[in-house]
């Protein structure tokens, strides 16, 4: 009786460290008109990381031309046009787009099954997106 306790307290314990998904909602808009948002709604989830480890890359950041507003959130909407998913790296922790060309690879400190999925809603140039995903060594998937 007292292993199963054990063993109960233990397994609680254990889950607050790890969820299934965080997401950050991003909206994007440009500060110029000659330079054109790639995405301009977009959401992404970090997967097999530990809690709160999304907190960093949804801060809100101001580029000088791009504007994003990001707003973490328990899950990214199923309401997309397309995802792309791949292995999440160190620096993917600060910049989500950034991801591994090397799918073998393992990075250091990180889970083996860590991997960032970003969610597209809408965006006039998802073609661009797409090829930016798979450049980086993602898995594009429309909808």
């Amino acid at each position: 009786m007292k292993t199963r306790l054990l063993l109960l307290i233990a397994t609680f314990a254990i889950i607050p460290t790890c969820v299934m998904a965080e997401g950050c909602d991003v909206q994007t808009r440009s500060s110029s008109a000659s330079v054109p948002a790639v995405e301009t709604h977009s959401c992404y989830e970090y997967d097999g990381m530990p809690v709160d480890s999304i907190n960093w890359s949804c801060s809100n950041e101001t580029k000088d031309t791009l504007n994003a507003t990001k707003k973490k959130v328990q899950r990214c909407d199923d309401h997309y046009q397309a995802t792309c998913t791949a292995r999440l790296t160190q620096e993917s922790l600060a910049n989500p787009h950034s991801t591994s060309k090397d799918k073998s690879a393992k990075p250091l400190n990180m889970p083996d099954n860590a991997k960032v999925t970003t969610y597209y809603y809408n965006g006039e140039h998802l073609a661009q997106a797409k090829i930016d995903c798979e450049n980086s060594g993602g898995n594009w998937k429309a909808k």
